[in-house]
């Protein structure tokens, strides 16, 4: 026989409020115990809570390693890098470099081709700040979406070597008629002097770089001499493990971050902060990109500043 139809008197006015009230607040399956009591229509509640969705896995995409002495740069195609958010496109679906959904406006979305693409979300040099605010929004506005075009440098597990995948990735760029859809442009240098020529230029145009990508390489995923970014100074990423005192005029604020690379190194940044920063700093745990000049024979980061906190939608 079930609980309601063992009632004798209807529920009392609080038990309905209850049950009203945790309908209301969305719990769709609550279990009912009788409470048992002699003289008491009380229920017993047992909500279920409902489980985290499992959170996504990156997606299998090609990682830069900084220029070493022994690279032939004559063997690789270079482009600008663009300082925009990494966005794979899988045919269905666009999302970050970490897995998570990236929520454009369905007409954006509507006009990427079926081929999977990897690329970056892009409005102008200087303007990441900006870029990292309208793509990480959970409601896209489509004004803002409106700046943004979607730069091609990769086709996630293409045939073939990268020339004949810039080659492939044109013609469906082409094919798109999406204007906001563009393939990088890739050129070659003769040596490093003609490479070193061309990144003056960028940097002087308030780019950030270069990128170099081997001309004859398959399809490879995760960091390798593959890929290889050249800038002025180079970046990296470090987590938090603690927050060290200002001092001075920095009294009561953040004075420096003590972090550990992926090799384990750990050093001190001191610089790069902005005052909004200092007063509210990276949480311990989280992950901080910064720049260097060069490391040390130990592989500490030699005058190594605060650039910003990497936020994973």
């Amino acid at each position: 026989m079930s609980l309601f139809a063992r009632r004798r008197r209807p529920l009392s006015f609080g038990t309905t409020f209850v049950l009203l009230l945790f309908m209301a607040l969305g719990f769709s399956r609550l279990p009912l115990l009788a409470a048992d009591v002699p003289g008491s229509n009380a229920l017993r509640i047992t909500p279920v809570v409902p489980q985290a969705a499992p959170k996504p896995s990156p997606p299998p995409i090609p990682l830069a390693n900084v220029l070493a002495p022994n690279i032939d740069v004559s063997k690789y195609l270079v482009s600008e890098k663009y300082d925009g958010v990494r966005a794979v496109w899988d045919g269905s679906v666009l999302r970050f470099r970490s897995g998570n959904v990236v929520n454009a406006p369905r007409w954006f979305l509507s006009k990427l081709p079926a081929t999977p693409l990897d690329g970056e979300l892009w409005i102008a040099r200087g303007k990441f700040d900006q870029l990292s605010g309208v793509v990480r929004k959970s409601i896209p506005i489509d004004d803002e979406w409106r700046q943004v075009s979607y730069m091609i440098f990769e086709q996630p597990n293409g045939i073939g070597t990268f020339e004949e995948r810039v080659g492939r990735i044109q013609r469906v760029v082409a094919s798109a008629n999406f204007a906001q859809l563009k393939a990088v442009e890739h050129f070659r240098v003769g040596n490093r002097l003609a490479l070193k020529l061309k990144l003056d230029e960028v940097v002087k145009g308030g780019g950030e770089g270069l990128m170099l990508h081997q001309a004859d390489a398959p399809f490879t995923v995760g960091r390798s001499d593959v890929l290889i970014k050249v800038k002025p100074e180079q970046d990296a990423e470090a987590v938090v493990l603690r927050h060290l005192p200002g001092e001075g005029k920095f009294a009561g604020m953040l004075g420096a971050l003590e972090v550990k690379t992926p090799d384990g190194v750990v050093f001190r940044l001191g610089t790069g902060f902005s005052d909004a920063v200092r007063k509210q700093p990276p949480a311990v745990g989280a992950t901080v990109t910064y720049r260097y000049r060069e490391l040390t024979k130990n592989g500490v980061p030699r005058f190594a500043s605060f650039l910003r906190e990497r936020v994973d939608p």
